[in-house]
Protein backbone atom coordinates (compact mmCIF):
# COMPACT_ATOMS: atom_id res chain seq x y z
CA UNK A 1 0.00 0.00 0.00
CA UNK A 2 1.44 4.12 -1.20
CA UNK A 3 1.47 5.85 2.05
CA UNK A 4 -0.48 9.31 1.98
CA UNK A 5 1.07 12.60 1.71
CA UNK A 6 1.40 14.04 5.47
CA UNK A 7 -0.53 17.50 5.69
CA UNK A 8 0.09 20.10 7.78
CA UNK A 9 -2.98 21.72 9.52
CA UNK A 10 -3.52 24.08 6.74
CA UNK A 11 -4.02 20.95 4.36
CA UNK A 12 -0.83 21.48 2.97
CA UNK A 13 1.95 18.91 1.57
CA UNK A 14 5.21 19.40 3.57
CA UNK A 15 8.14 19.54 0.99
CA UNK A 16 11.50 17.70 2.45
CA UNK A 17 14.92 16.92 1.19
CA UNK A 18 14.97 14.70 -1.53
CA UNK A 19 18.82 14.56 -0.82
CA UNK A 20 20.84 14.16 2.08
CA UNK A 21 18.21 13.60 4.61
CA UNK A 22 19.16 11.61 7.23
CA UNK A 23 15.58 10.30 8.04
CA UNK A 24 14.90 8.21 4.76
CA UNK A 25 16.06 5.12 3.92
CA UNK A 26 17.13 6.26 0.31
CA UNK A 27 17.40 9.53 -1.41
CA UNK A 28 16.96 10.64 -4.99
CA UNK A 29 20.90 9.93 -6.23
CA UNK A 30 20.19 6.53 -4.75
CA UNK A 31 16.87 6.03 -6.25
CA UNK A 32 18.65 7.61 -9.82
CA UNK A 33 20.86 5.07 -9.69
CA UNK A 34 18.54 1.45 -8.79
CA UNK A 35 16.60 2.48 -12.21
CA UNK A 36 19.21 3.00 -14.52
CA UNK A 37 20.72 -0.55 -12.77
CA UNK A 38 16.82 -1.70 -13.19
CA UNK A 39 17.74 -1.06 -17.22
CA UNK A 40 20.96 -1.91 -17.65
CA UNK A 41 21.49 -5.42 -15.39
CA UNK A 42 18.19 -6.23 -14.86
CA UNK A 43 18.57 -5.08 -11.08
CA UNK A 44 21.70 -6.73 -10.79
CA UNK A 45 23.90 -4.52 -8.58
CA UNK A 46 21.42 -2.33 -7.26
CA UNK A 47 17.97 -2.05 -8.71
CA UNK A 48 16.94 -4.75 -6.42
CA UNK A 49 18.50 -4.02 -3.58
CA UNK A 50 16.86 -0.37 -3.43
CA UNK A 51 13.32 -1.64 -4.86
CA UNK A 52 10.67 -3.71 -3.26
CA UNK A 53 9.32 -5.46 -6.44
CA UNK A 54 6.67 -3.33 -7.87
CA UNK A 55 4.84 -3.55 -11.13
CA UNK A 56 7.08 -0.51 -12.32
CA UNK A 57 10.36 -2.12 -11.12
CA UNK A 58 9.47 -5.28 -12.83
CA UNK A 59 8.19 -3.41 -15.71
CA UNK A 60 12.07 -2.28 -16.24
CA UNK A 61 13.60 -4.99 -15.26
CA UNK A 62 11.23 -6.80 -18.10
CA UNK A 63 12.32 -4.21 -20.63
CA UNK A 64 16.09 -5.34 -19.89
CA UNK A 65 15.32 -8.53 -20.07
CA UNK A 66 13.30 -8.73 -23.36
CA UNK A 67 14.80 -5.88 -25.11
CA UNK A 68 18.30 -7.10 -24.57
CA UNK A 69 17.80 -10.89 -25.73
CA UNK A 70 14.79 -9.22 -29.16
CA UNK A 71 18.12 -9.75 -31.40
CA UNK A 72 19.30 -13.24 -31.05
CA UNK A 73 22.86 -13.81 -32.31
CA UNK A 74 22.15 -11.11 -35.14
CA UNK A 75 22.93 -8.22 -32.79
CA UNK A 76 23.29 -6.76 -28.87
CA UNK A 77 21.10 -4.50 -26.68
CA UNK A 78 22.82 -2.31 -23.90
CA UNK A 79 21.10 -0.29 -21.39
CA UNK A 80 23.39 2.64 -19.61
CA UNK A 81 23.15 5.64 -17.69
CA UNK A 82 24.34 9.00 -19.20
CA UNK A 83 24.36 12.70 -18.34
CA UNK A 84 21.78 13.87 -16.67
CA UNK A 85 20.76 17.11 -17.30
CA UNK A 86 17.67 16.68 -14.96
CA UNK A 87 19.03 16.43 -11.86
CA UNK A 88 16.06 18.16 -9.43
CA UNK A 89 14.19 15.79 -7.47
CA UNK A 90 11.05 16.49 -5.35
CA UNK A 91 9.96 14.92 -2.00
CA UNK A 92 6.61 14.74 0.02
CA UNK A 93 6.71 14.41 3.78
CA UNK A 94 4.48 10.87 3.96
CA UNK A 95 2.28 9.81 6.70
CA UNK A 96 4.29 6.92 7.83
CA UNK A 97 7.21 9.62 8.13
CA UNK A 98 8.71 8.65 4.61
CA UNK A 99 8.74 9.96 1.25
CA UNK A 100 7.19 10.38 -1.71
CA UNK A 101 10.08 11.67 -4.25
CA UNK A 102 9.81 12.34 -7.53
CA UNK A 103 13.20 12.75 -10.33
CA UNK A 104 14.61 12.20 -13.49
CA UNK A 105 16.72 10.06 -15.06
CA UNK A 106 18.96 9.34 -18.38
CA UNK A 107 19.42 5.98 -20.16
CA UNK A 108 20.95 4.98 -23.49
CA UNK A 109 20.28 1.84 -25.33
CA UNK A 110 22.71 0.88 -27.48
CA UNK A 111 21.65 -1.57 -30.76
CA UNK A 112 24.62 -3.01 -32.54
CA UNK A 113 24.73 -5.63 -35.71
CA UNK A 114 26.72 -8.43 -34.82
CA UNK A 115 28.94 -8.85 -37.41
CA UNK A 116 29.18 -7.18 -41.34
CA UNK A 117 26.88 -7.59 -43.48
CA UNK A 118 24.11 -6.71 -41.16
CA UNK A 119 21.79 -3.51 -40.75
CA UNK A 120 19.57 -1.69 -38.72
CA UNK A 121 17.06 0.12 -40.52
CA UNK A 122 15.58 3.09 -38.69
CA UNK A 123 12.12 3.02 -37.71
CA UNK A 124 9.79 5.44 -38.43
CA UNK A 125 10.27 7.51 -35.05
CA UNK A 126 13.72 7.54 -35.47
CA UNK A 127 13.69 9.06 -38.73
CA UNK A 128 14.19 12.58 -37.25
CA UNK A 129 17.19 11.99 -36.15
CA UNK A 130 18.69 9.16 -38.52
CA UNK A 131 16.87 9.81 -41.88
CA UNK A 132 16.14 6.21 -43.92
CA UNK A 133 19.92 5.88 -43.36
CA UNK A 134 21.05 1.85 -42.64
CA UNK A 135 22.87 1.65 -39.46
CA UNK A 136 25.95 -0.52 -37.55
CA UNK A 137 24.33 0.04 -34.45
CA UNK A 138 22.27 3.09 -33.18
CA UNK A 139 22.46 4.69 -29.18
CA UNK A 140 18.90 5.86 -28.38
CA UNK A 141 18.88 8.19 -25.45
CA UNK A 142 15.91 8.74 -23.19
CA UNK A 143 14.83 11.09 -20.74
CA UNK A 144 12.31 9.10 -17.88
CA UNK A 145 10.52 10.95 -14.66
CA UNK A 146 10.50 8.33 -11.49
CA UNK A 147 8.26 8.47 -9.01
CA UNK A 148 9.09 6.15 -5.67
CA UNK A 149 8.01 5.93 -1.84
CA UNK A 150 10.62 5.59 0.41
CA UNK A 151 10.49 4.63 3.69
CA UNK A 152 11.54 6.24 7.00
CA UNK A 153 12.99 2.57 8.30
CA UNK A 154 16.17 1.03 6.56
CA UNK A 155 13.80 -0.92 4.20
CA UNK A 156 13.55 -0.90 0.24
CA UNK A 157 12.03 1.77 -1.65
CA UNK A 158 9.12 0.98 -4.40
CA UNK A 159 9.39 2.50 -7.64
CA UNK A 160 5.45 3.29 -7.95
CA UNK A 161 5.77 4.73 -11.39
CA UNK A 162 7.84 6.29 -14.33
CA UNK A 163 7.51 7.37 -18.01
CA UNK A 164 10.20 7.18 -20.55
CA UNK A 165 10.48 9.12 -24.17
CA UNK A 166 13.13 9.07 -26.38
CA UNK A 167 15.40 12.79 -27.02
CA UNK A 168 17.55 11.89 -29.26
CA UNK A 169 19.29 8.67 -31.78
CA UNK A 170 22.57 8.45 -33.45
CA UNK A 171 25.10 5.66 -34.87
CA UNK A 172 27.27 4.78 -37.59
CA UNK A 173 25.78 4.58 -41.41
CA UNK A 174 26.69 0.76 -42.55
CA UNK A 175 29.87 1.10 -44.47
CA UNK A 176 28.05 0.31 -47.80
CA UNK A 177 25.76 2.94 -47.59
CA UNK A 178 28.44 5.66 -47.19
CA UNK A 179 30.57 5.07 -50.03
CA UNK A 180 27.64 6.14 -52.37
CA UNK A 181 27.25 9.10 -50.23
Amino acid sequence: MTPHRALDRDGYATAVAANGNKQLAAGADLLRTGVIDNFATGGTNTGTKVFAPTKASKQQIEVHDKTGTRYGNQGTTVFAGAANRYKDAYALKTTDGGALILFSHTHTQTDAVAHSGLQINPGKDDRAWLHDVPRTSITYTFVCNDAATVPAKAEPSRLIGYTCARTDASGPPVASWSDRA
